[in-house]
């Protein structure tokens, strides 16, 4: 955690959306969610990043990271 953010670091690089695809993956599989239900919002060419996750609230969101461990 930085702040409200959630640092998260990728093997794939940033080259023909490789690494949006693989965050999308990663939180896809840490949050038990559908890949389909992961978007970026903002920031998908920089490495500051908004995500909309359709089926989470807010504390559901920060009780699945913990059990994911990151926090």
């Amino acid at each position: 955690m930085r702040g409200s953010a959630v640092v998260v670091r990728l093997t794939a690089p940033p080259v023909d959306d490789a690494a949006n695809q693989a965050l999308v993956k990663m939180l896809s599989k840490a949050l038990g969610v559908p890949s389909g239900d992961i978007s970026i919002v903002k920031g998908s060419h920089s490495r500051d990043k908004v995500v909309r996750i359709i089926g989470l609230d807010t504390v559901a969101l920060k009780d699945r990271l913990q059990k994911a461990g990151a926090f």
